[in-house]
């Protein structure tokens, strides 16, 4: 094994530019962190907000990335021998320490989740954030099948796989995107109406439950549109994470319910990431990727994203 290793390298807050791929040691383990060879790390709009210089505990310079999949290259436990292919999420990955975006990345023993797989690597990169997060919040809502689900943020990875996963449980969906172009990729997923955002929402009914990944701007709407006495799940942020002046007594209407769903608690649940690889793998959900990119491409990557032209998942792969 080599010495050094390639990685992408957030040199300090700012625009895509402030990415660079560098040569660095190789990371060597030490007690309860063993070391990941990375073969692909799907992008998140959280690593675009460190990298805007938004999450106030992370020093630069740090590599980014809040997930990622590959073989375990040096192990430290004993459950996780050399040759596992693993995931890992969270757990402040691409903040407190070095993450996905390298050649190499050494994780805490507590993060891997050993998976088995026939997926290719860039196909098994896109699900671990994206599908647990969707499952995750899914569950949150207490989702039940033959009821109606809108989803807002429909075309962002996560919504694209939670409309996936929905669709599979007999859920009707409806979904909204601000691009008509992007109607496709939502059909595709198992949504049965798809609504344009550019006004007030014109809904075919009135949904049980609200997924909301757009977040802050959009929560007290998805209150007002739900069924009295149903529930709204924020998973999302794409809107930023605060509600200006929100006044929980007045905004929430009488018996209907508003949760969240943190992707963190979703870290290390490699029974769930399994069964969502095997049902990946027989063709129960299609993984939702927009496009793949190599580690010299990740300015590119990050402007791409921060564009919004991505209808799914982007992932790179060193």
């Amino acid at each position: 094994m080599s010495t050094t290793m390639r990685a992408a390298v957030c040199v300090g807050a700012g625009g895509p530019e402030v990415l660079e791929v560098r040569e660095l040691p190789v990371p060597a383990v030490r007690e309860s962190w063993s070391l990941v060879r990375v073969r692909g790390a799907g992008l998140n709009r959280s690593e675009l907000r460190t990298r805007q210089g938004h999450s106030p505990d992370v020093r630069f310079p740090r590599v980014l990335g809040i997930e990622c999949v590959g073989v375990v290259a040096e192990s430290t436990d004993p459950a996780l021998p050399e040759g596992t292919t693993v995931a890992a999420v969270m757990g402040e990955m691409g903040r407190e320490f070095d993450g996905g975006y390298a050649e190499y990345a050494l994780l805490p023993n507590a993060l891997l989740m050993p998976i088995k797989t026939t997926l290719p690597w860039e196909v098994l990169a896109a699900l671990p954030e994206t599908y647990l997060t969707a499952q995750g919040a899914l569950d949150a809502l207490g989702l039940e099948p033959g009821t109606r689900l809108l989803i807002r943020g429909g075309t962002s990875s996560v919504g694209l796989a939670a409309a996936s996963i929905a669709a599979g449980h007999g859920v009707e969906i409806a979904s909204t995107t601000r691009r008509p172009d992007k109607a496709g990729a939502l059909t595709a997923a198992g949504v049965t109406h798809v609504v344009l955002d550019s006004g007030p929402l014109e809904l075919p009914w009135v949904p049980d439950f609200v997924l909301d990944l757009v977040g802050a701007r959009t929560a007290v709407d998805s209150l007002s549109l739900v069924r009295r006495g149903g529930t709204v799940c924020v998973a999302g942020s794409l809107s930023g994470w605060s509600i200006a002046d929100f006044q929980p007594v007045a905004m929430i209407p009488s018996g209907t319910r508003l949760t969240a769903f943190h992707s963190k608690d979703m870290t290390g649940r490699a029974d769930v990431l399994q069964r969502i690889v095997g049902e990946v793998e027989a063709g129960v959900h299609r993984p939702h990727i927009d496009r793949v990119f190599g580690l010299d491409e990740i300015v590119a990557a990050h402007r791409y994203m921060e564009d919004d032209q991505a209808s799914g998942k982007l992932v790179v792969v060193p």
